[in-house]
Order: C-alpha cells, then sequence, then structure tokens
C-alpha cells in the first residue's frame, strides 16, 4: 500500500517554478512524492527542507545531501529553518489535510470506516486525542466546532446529543462516535465526514497553524519565490485565496492613491486548479483538491 499518493504533483511542481540553485520547502513530507519531484530538479548547489510532525513520515526520510527532514509541525517554519542557516527560500509547497496513510491505519482514529482509539492526532507524541479533547469539551465549545469547522446544520441538537452520551460512557473508540450520531444526520448530509472533520480540525488546530504557515511563509520567501498551496475543504481554500489576493487574513491591503492593492503577493493562478477526471478515477481522495500559488513581489508605495 502506498503512503500517500501527492495530488496534483505536476501542476505544483511546475507552479513552483523551480530554480536548480534555490532553497526550497516541503510543508507537509507525508511519502515524500513532492519532495521527490521538487529534487529532480535541484542542482548540486540547491537544497530542499521537509516539515512533518507525524513520526510515521518520518520513516520516508530521503537518502539525499540535498535534503533535510524536520520532525516538526510547519507552524515553525521559520524557527527550525534558521537553526539550518535558512532565512530565505525561493518556494513553500504545502498539502494540508490528512494523508492516505493516517486515514488508512484505524488507529490512527481519522476515518469514519472500520473502528479504532479516537485519536485524530497528526502528531501522536503530544497534545490531546480526540477522546480526550471531547471529555473536556464544554457544550459552546463543541456548538461552536461543529458549526465552524464540520458546517454542520442543527450543531447545538448534536452536541447535546455527543455530550450527554459522554456523560454516560466516555467515547473512545470511532464506531463509539459513529452509533452515537449515526440516528441524527439527515439524508445525504454526511453528518459523519462533517462530525469528523470537526473535531480533527479541533484537536489539530489546523486552521490556527495554517494562519501561522501563510504568514512565516510571507516572510520567509525571497522576491519572486513561490507559494503554493493544495487545500481541500473551503475553510482552508478560502484562507489560502484571501491571503493570497489581500496579504493578510483578515480584511482587505490597503491601496495606493491609484486604487492599486498593496500587497505582497502575485497571483499566479486567479482561479484554483482542481484534478482532472484521470487523476480522481485513479485517486477518488484527489477530488476535492484545490492548488493555488503566488509569488512573492517587491512591495513599493
Amino acid at each position: 500500500m502506498s503512503y500517500h499518493n501527492p495530488v496534483l504533483l505536476k501542476e505544483s511542481i511546475d507552479l513552483l517554478s523551480i530554480n536548480p540553485d534555490g532553497i526550497y520547502v516541503d510543508a507537509t513530507f507525508g511519502g515524500g512524492g513532492h519532495s521527490k519531484s521538487i529534487l529532480k530538479q535541484l542542482s548540486s548547489k540547491g537544497k530542499l527542507f521537509g516539515f512533518d510532525q507525524d513520526p510515521d513520515a518520518l520513516e520516508n526520510n530521503l537518502k539525499d545531501k540535498r535534503f533535510t527532514l524536520i520532525p516538526h509541525n510547519f507552524e515553525h517554519l521559520r524557527r527550525f529553518l534558521k537553526l539550518h542557516n535558512v532565512d530565505k527560500a525561493d518556494g513553500i509547497l504545502a498539502d494540508l489535510g490528512v494523508s492516505s496513510h493516517q486515514f488508512d491505519i484505524e488507529q490512527r482514529g481519522f476515518s469514519i470506516r472500520g473502528n479504532g482509539p479516537l485519536d485524530m492526532r497528526m502528531n501522536t507524541r503530544t497534545g490531546q486525542s480526540a477522546a480526550e479533547w471531547l471529555s473536556e469539551i464544554d457544550e459552546y465549545s463543541l456548538i461552536h466546532a461543529l458549526a465552524t469547522y464540520g458546517e454542520v446544520s442543527r450543531p447545538k441538537k448534536l452536541a447535546q446529543i455527543i455530550l450527554s452520551a459522554q456523560i454516560q460512557s466516555p467515547i473512545l473508540t470511532t464506531r463509539e462516535l459513529l452509533d452515537i450520531i449515526e440516528p441524527h444526520g439527515r439524508k445525504g448530509e454526511k453528518v459523519f465526514a462533517k462530525v469528523f472533520q470537526a473535531i480533527r480540525i479541533a484537536v489539530n488546530r489546523e486552521l490556527e497553524v495554517l494562519e501561522k504557515l501563510l504568514e512565516e511563509g510571507k516572510e520567509l520567501l525571497s522576491t519572486g519565490g513561490r507559494f503554493v498551496m493544495i487545500s481541500y475543504h473551503s475553510l482552508e481554500d478560502r484562507r489560502v485565496k484571501l491571503y493570497f489576493r489581500e496579504g493578510k487574513l483578515k480584511g482587505e491591503a490597503e491601496r495606493d492613491e491609484f486604487g492599486n492593492r498593496l500587497t505582497p503577493f502575485k497571483l499566479v493562478t486567479r482561479k484554483a486548479i482542481v484534478p482532472g477526471s484521470d487523476e480522481i478515477l485513479a485517486n477518488p481522495r484527489s477530488r476535492s483538491a484545490k492548488l493555488r500559488a503566488a509569488e512573492k513581489k517587491e512591495l513599493t508605495t
């Protein structure tokens, strides 16, 4: 079984517009698919740094003197690169979301199929598991997570049902959680996937660390450097789209006297690139992927 099939591989590597002697960052190393393709275009002078907080991904480390795998979350991008004497990069690639490996291993607790511990942590060495998170969450916070991260309809009712069951008996496995929510989903709502997504995002602080990656990446990129992002749900994609367009996480960029946006990026992709029918057929998990790219520009006033 493949660890992870890299999504939109050719498109994302092409958008990096690789300088053979440059410095690049694969912020989500995973199975190393994107990294291997980047290395093929680097000269002996080029360097690639991979980030991945998942201990399982470390087993895929590449034996290449141009490559360094950093076993940490990409939210600490600049701090760990500075330890390697890197303060600027020519390109950053991030393939967000859960890897195929993480979904396929029942013990990780990401999938609505099978039965495993309710874990959902990207990094199993630290932080709260989903079961621990549920055991401590209050009703308001659970409602917020279901509504905001899962876009669940009737989040208050569902939160009350989950917490009522939690009081009677701790929810420790994926099957136990599914049995609780199964009778309460509307036809066609995909309530299972939405609830799991909401809890997973909360447990891993996914939107928070994405925002840190965007801000850190902006500072790390050299002028002319490319930021290439693959996202899998609207919460991620909206943030990437806004940041690339406005250069900030909230509101609009300032404008000059002629009405031109004073942003740090030039859009490389006006619209998101999505997988073609052949890729979706070969890798159904790619069907929700959206690829966007932006180039760091010299900000003038």
